[in-house]
C-alpha cells in the first residue's frame, strides 16, 4: 500500500500542508555482502526499502513488512543503523511530509527478490561498491551508516 489509509485521511484534512510522519528503512545485505534496493515509481530512483508506520506499529516489525511487501523478500533485523530527521520532501502530487526514520540493518533470510507493490519498478541486488548512480542521497546516507560497524557512525548526518 503506496499511502497509509490513516495519511490519506489526514490529508483529507490538511490537504498539502506538511506532514510530520514516523519512517522506517531497512538495508537488507545477503550473504555475499551485496545490498537490495527498489526503483522508486514516484522519483524513478533506487533507494533503500522505507515506509510509514501504521499508527500504534512497532519500527522493527513495520521495517520487515516493508522489505516483505516492496520485494517479497523476508529478512531479519540485525541492529538499528540510525536515528534521523529528512529533508522536508515534497511528492510529484503536492503533498509535503517530513519524517523521523529509523534505519535497520537486516539480514536476507529468504524469497526472490521481485516488485511487489505498485511503490516500485524494479528490486535489484547491488554490491555495495557498484551502487547506481541515481541512488536517493538519502539512501546513500542510510547505506553509509548501516555498512560502518562503527556506532557513533550510526547517529551522525
Amino acid at each position: 500500500m503506496p499511502v497509509p489509509e490513516f495519511v490519506t485521511a489526514l490529508r483529507g484534512h490538511v490537504g498539502t500542508a506538511p506532514l510530520w510522519l514516523s519512517g522506517v528503512s531497512v538495508v537488507v545485505c545477503d550473504a555475499d555482502g551485496r545490498v537490495l534496493l527498489t526503483r522508486r515509481v514516484d522519483n524513478g530512483k533506487w533507494a533503500v526499502v522505507s515506509g510509514i508506520l501504521e499508527p500504534g506499529e512497532e519500527p522493527g516489525p513495520a521495517a520487515l513488512r516493508e522489505v516483505r511487501e516492496e520485494t517479497g523478500v523476508d529478512a531479519e533485523l540485525v541492529r538499528i543503523t540510525s536515528v534521523d530527521v529528512t529533508d522536508p520532501i515534497t511528492y510529484p502530487n503536492g503533498d509535503v511530509a517530513q519524517y523521523l526514520d529509523v534505519c535497520f540493518l537486516a539480514r536476507y533470510l529468504s524469497g526472490e527478490a521481485a516488485v511487489s507493490d505498485d511503490e516500485n519498478h524494479d528490486v535489484a541486488w547491488f554490491s555495495p561498491g557498484a551502487l547506481p548512480p541515481d541512488l536517493t542521497p538519502s539512501s546513500r546516507l542510510r547505506l553509509d551508516k548501516a555498512l560502518q560497524d562503527e556506532p557513533e557512525a550510526w547517529f551522525r548526518r
